[in-house]
């Protein structure tokens, strides 16, 4: 009998062609010829994949690092950086399923002419394979998604051979956008149809993938990242906060938020951190109100990476306000982008404006996205002012810092970002597990050691162990 992983696997693999096939006897429209419309899946794949990474930003990122603590002594706790193997079958299963709607909206508009849902489809593709990449390293990527061709063993790809089809699948689409009308805004819940708005998420997300290189292809990023902010024109990038890439969960049958039917305590269960709460209230910023409760009249955190058997008592936690918050839809925002143009301007790889220009603009637009407006000598305190002649590891810390609360519940980001930097500085635990070192990757989910043994296998051979210490490609020295 072969083990109930195979058969898991198996229904995976065959549910990509039956997915796809309800959806083409949705989309068919009657009144046309047969194609399907690539409308009809749209929606749908991204309502699902942001349902996704909210889940796991609440369970795997806030918990790493430091927003919140699920609070106990159990096995597991991913604070402590102890994650079951088990953990990586959720975002693994859940992104390739919905590539596969996604690859189907390109090819059902390229059979349709319909160059623009070709364009968002390479785009999401993007997104989507780059989280999966920079979360377990090498993948299936140009063998990925071919069930209906009976492959269900493909080869994992390195990913320094996925990037660059990443970043050519943004550069087509950017190019694919520039004469495109509108597409029907009730089938796009990001931006309601505005291809312009499209066109600009695609070249915003260049740059986040060019900095997530920088490392290893420092050259080619900057001079990549030249050209994007030299030309406008021909690479236009978000402009303002309304620009910003959110599924902005709306509370209708539709688009109701993935933890609107969770059990309060579920939500407000894990504490804050520390961390997450000292450095918002030094800096008098005005988020707090809706990201921390008050615990005996005051926003308090505990320490996080406290060690087995010295249990601190729980003091704030998140609000359940943001259980039905519109925000946390968060793919990509403008107040990221600014930050990636200061960085960009640290490393010394464009000089359009200073640092402090993109820092100040991306955190005023990182709090007025929350509805607040910049408090007055914000800019100028202690812990934010911009000082020009500070080191680049000061300059950077202090920026990674605002990044990351500008990255509030945006997928696994903060975490991939703290990989490729060490920024923000954040406090380490005497309890932590893996001697301490942040998990450099998720393992690949045990069902593929049976169900794609040998491919499987030469991965982890050129990679290196199936475990959360080893390196992906761009973090590697």
């Amino acid at each position: 009998m072969k083990p109930l992983y195979y058969y898991i696997s198996l229904a995976l693999l065959l549910s990509f062609t039956a997915c796809t096939k309800n959806f083409k006897e949705l989309a068919e429209n009657p009144n046309a010829n047969s194609k399907v419309l690539p409308e009809a899946l749209l929606a749908p794949a991204l309502k699902n994949i942001v349902s996704y990474n909210m889940n796991r930003s609440q369970r795997i990122t806030n918990e790493l690092m430091q927003v919140t603590i699920n609070m106990g002594d159990g096995d597991g706790k991913i604070f402590r950086y102890d994650i079951k193997t088990s953990e990586a079958d959720y975002l693994w299963n859940n992104w390739y399923l919905e590539l596969k709607n996604i690859k189907d909206i390109y090819t059902f508009g390229a059979d349709l002419e319909q160059t623009n849902y070709m364009a968002i489809s390479l785009i999401c593709q993007s997104w989507v394979f780059s989280m999966l990449t920079d979360t377990y390293g090498d993948i299936p990527y140009t063998q990925a998604l071919r069930g209906e061709e009976k492959n269900f063993t493909p080869v994992f790809d390195q990913q320094q051979d996925i990037y660059p089809a990443l970043l050519d699948s943004l550069e087509r689409a950017n190019q694919l956008l520039k004469s495109n009308t509108d597409i029907k805004s009730t089938s796009d819940p990001i931006f309601h149809g505005d291809i312009l708005k499209w066109r600009k998420f695609g070249n915003s997300l260049y740059l986040r993938l060019l900095l997530r290189i920088a490392n290893k292809e420092p050259e080619k990023v900057a001079a990549k990242i030249k050209a994007i902010v030299a030309d406008p024109v021909e690479y236009p990038i978000m402009t303002s906060n309304d620009e910003s890439a959110i599924l902005r969960w709306d509370g209708s049958t539709s688009y109701p938020s993935p933890f609107a039917n969770w059990r309060p305590g579920d939500w407000y269960g894990p504490r804050l951190t520390n961390f997450f709460v000292d450095n918002l209230t030094e800096r008098s910023d005005p988020r707090i109100e809706k990201w921390a409760t008050l615990y005996e009249g005051e926003y308090a955190g505990v320490p996080s990476g406290y060690p087995v058997g010295q249990h601190p008592v729980g003091k704030s936690s998140l609000p359940t306000d943001l259980m039905t918050e519109p925000l946390l839809g968060n793919i990509m925002n403008y107040a990221e982008v600014q930050f990636i143009l200061a960085e960009a301007v640290v490393r010394g790889w464009i000089t359009e404006k200073p640092a402090k220009d993109y820092y100040e603009e991306g955190i005023k637009a990182a709090i007025q996205l929350w509805g607040y407006e910049l408090p007055e000598n914000y800019l100028t305190g202690e812990h934010v002012q911009w000082n020009d002649e500070a080191s680049e590891t000061e300059k950077l810390n202090q920026l990674f810092l605002q990044k990351y609360y500008a990255l509030f519940f945006t997928d696994l980001e903060t975490w991939f970002e703290y990989r490729r930097t060490g920024y923000p500085e954040i406090p380490k635990g005497a309890g932590l597990q893996n001697n301490g070192v942040m998990p450099a990757r998720l393992n690949y989910p045990v069902y593929i050691q049976s169900t794609n043994a040998v491919n499987y296998r030469a991965a982890v051979d050129r990679q290196g162990p199936d475990n959360i210490q080893t390196e992906v490609w761009w973090q590697t020295k």
